[in-house]
């Protein structure tokens, strides 16, 4: 299980200049410290990171301090995924100088009828290539439209530079395949959400990168003890109880959501970027309802 972090941001959207950074940094230094040992590392600069909204220059300014700020046996990976190529090429390096142990590439979406099989084999292959770091391909339809095809996924999965997925569509079914096909390879398939994680465990995901970590990273972590235990009605049960807070803080309210969320459980990521909008108040009380009605809050 990998907890993907969030960003840290002042009042106005902005990453905090030097002399507020420290200041902000400790709420991220809490967060760190505070989050379940069971998880072995994390996420930086993935969906919940709002890596689209950042500029360049401040992904790695994101990567080089939570670098400093994770422990060395925790494994950090950076998303590092561009439109083109050549870009992504270009991040993945500079997120492994940064100090990134894996990159997190995220499909290529914007010519999106242009992105078939063929193009996207070709588009991680040289991403691969060229990376000095393990890439994780990363799927994630909700946000990109694009769903990488199961049948390129299993054609990477040979590449020896290409270790994982991160599958955040949601289809236990795909999952199972994916874990099937890939058996004999050196790939790891891993779940992209909560909700839907104890079914991923079962079909033979190895874990997943949830944004509700950032929140409830130990349940999420006791629910894979006791699917491992064997004690599958508890592991359910906390699987049902999961479900709409998870909801809530990716397809309901986002990362607006994920952010008010963690105020009430003592952390502080700071506002959204623009265009991203804070909750309404309506939106915070329904929000609060889908924790306090399973026992969160």
């Amino acid at each position: 299980m990998l907890g993907p972090a969030f960003s840290i941001k002042d009042r106005r959207g902005a990453l905090p200049s030097d002399s507020a950074f420290l200041c902000l940094a400790l709420q991220q230094d809490a967060w760190l410290q505070s989050v379940p040992l069971c998880l072995a590392g994390f996420v930086v600069q993935g969906s919940t990171g709002e890596a689209p909204y950042l500029t360049q220059q401040e992904r790695l300014e994101v990567m080089s301090y939570v670098r400093q700020a994770v422990p060395k046996d925790k494994l950090l990976l950076a998303g590092s995924g561009c439109e083109s190529t050549q870009g992504t090429i270009e991040m993945t390096e500079r997120m492994a100088e940064a100090g990134a142990d894996a990159a997190l590439v995220v499909t290529p979406c914007y010519f999106r009828g242009g992105m078939t099989s063929t193009a996207l084999i070709h588009h991680y292959t040289q991403v691969a290539e060229a990376s000095p770091i393990p890439v994780v391909l990363y799927s994630v339809p909700a946000n990109t439209s694009l769903e990488l095809p199961t049948e390129a996924a299993i054609v990477l999965a040979q590449h020896p530079n290409i270790v994982g997925l991160k599958d955040s569509g949601g289809d236990v079914t795909r999952l199972g395949l994916l874990v099937h096909k890939t058996q004999n390879e050196d790939f790891q398939v891993l779940a992209g959400s909560a909700g839907f994680l104890l079914a991923a465990y079962t079909v033979g995901a190895v874990g997943g990168i949830c944004a509700l970590a950032n929140v409830l990273g130990a349940p999420l972590c006791q629910m894979e003890r006791l699917w491992r235990a064997g004690r599958w009605d508890e592991a359910r049960e906390l699987q049902h109880r999961l479900i709409e807070p998870n909801m809530a803080v990716t397809r309901r309210f986002g990362i607006s959501g994920l952010k008010q969320a963690m105020e009430w459980f003592g952390y502080s990521g700071g506002p959204c970027r623009a265009p991203l909008l804070p909750l309404t108040e309506a939106q915070v009380s329904e929000l609060r309802q889908d924790f306090t009605s399973n026992g969160w809050l």
